[in-house]
């Protein structure tokens, strides 16, 4: 894949440059410092539940019920079915409480994300989901139970970054290409639809290596790839939560031994150190593709327009989470830094 001389690339052979990577806010830097993180007085709670959920239990809003009262806060508890979340979403954030948790889905997590906004409630989307994509992003693949008391426990607020690419908001990863594809295959699998299941990957491994994508990065040059994937800084391994940039990483796959290479890379350690995937911060992409490229938003499945814009968002609301228990991999570099 061809690029610019010099660009910032997050691969293992450059990893050890820290200056070429997008500049980010230096710790040491009195001007760049974010304000120290303070522990938000809670006063009044609202839950919101899906109790058809695929994570949520019978039991969850009264084990949610237990947890928060020991907060000492005033909680109030809307456990509902599917149709009544958004009405219930909306009461709660009108109601202006000092935190808004939400146990059920992406789906859902991403809506109470943006109906708060930066004016709203901050929140604190709870894996309830089958994907939890935002809630691991944020806490952790951990329990949703466990989340929520150390973040009633240890959490500060954070303002949560995301992207939007082709008019549709994310705020943990999109990727683009016939990668994409494969989301089908997977959530037929989980279901025992195994029949389904190969249809889809057939379909998928069919269309994997038909068409590439011509993108740039930031108005560089034009470059072609099978997928891009952009990722949040929350959800991104290389990149701190304040990172103002989306990891953008595209995966250069020629045929099905690298395919299979990368999935393997994927299994044991960190997929971005394959040769075929070669990536960079950006805070703007833009993408070609013919008849519009499949797209994984968020875990949304959606066709792309023929010329897409992604774009990073720097606030798209406030959270309460724990804080992380160590930095990402490019503060650590530049930490290390002379």
């Amino acid at each position: 894949m061809a690029r610019a001389a010099g660009a910032p690339i997050l691969r293992a052979a450059t990893r050890h440059r820290p200056d070429r990577i997008l500049p980010l806010p230096s710790p040491s830097d009195p001007e760049n410092s974010p304000p120290a993180a303070t522990r938000p007085r809670l006063s009044r709670i609202e839950a919101v539940v899906n109790t058809a959920a695929g994570g949520v239990a019978r039991d969850a809003p009264d084990v949610l019920k237990t947890l928060l009262a020991k907060s000492g806060a005033e909680v109030r508890i809307s456990a509902c079915a599917p149709k009544d979340v958004e009405g219930a979403l909306k009461a709660a954030i009108d109601a202006a409480p000092d935190l808004l948790v939400v146990l059920a889905g992406d789906g859902t997590a991403r809506a109470a994300a943006e109906m708060a906004g930066m004016d709203g409630p901050p929140i604190a989307p709870l894996a309830g989901g089958t994907m939890n994509m935002l809630p691991h992003a944020i806490y952790g693949a951990r329990p949703w139970a466990e989340a929520l008391r150390e973040t009633l426990e240890h959490g500060t607020e954070k303002t949560l970054a995301g992207g939007d690419i082709d008019g549709r908001r994310f705020l943990v990863a999109a990727i683009v290409g016939a990668p994409a594809l494969w989301a089908p295959a997977r959530e037929a699998a989980r279901e025992g639809k195994a029949r389904e299941a190969l249809a889809h990957a057939l379909a998928a491994l069919d269309k994997s290596f038909a068409g590439r994508l011509r993108y740039s990065l930031d108005g560089g040059p034009r470059s072609e790839t099978e997928a891009l994937i952009l990722m949040c800084p929350t959800a991104s391994r290389v990149m701190d939560d304040t990172a103002q940039a989306l990891e953008a990483e595209a995966l250069n796959i020629h045929g099905a031994g690298e395919a299979l290479r990368l999935g393997a890379a994927a299994l044991v350690g960190d997929w971005r150190m394959d040769p075929a995937v070669e990536g960079r911060a950006c805070q703007v992409a833009n993408i070609w593709a013919d008849g519009g490229a499949p797209a994984l938003v968020d875990g949304e499945l959606v066709r792309l327009s023929q010329l897409t814009e992604a774009r990073f968002e720097p606030a798209v609301c406030r959270v309460i989470a724990p804080p992380k228990p160590k930095a990402g991999f490019i503060a650590q570099l530049r930490a290390r830094a002379p």
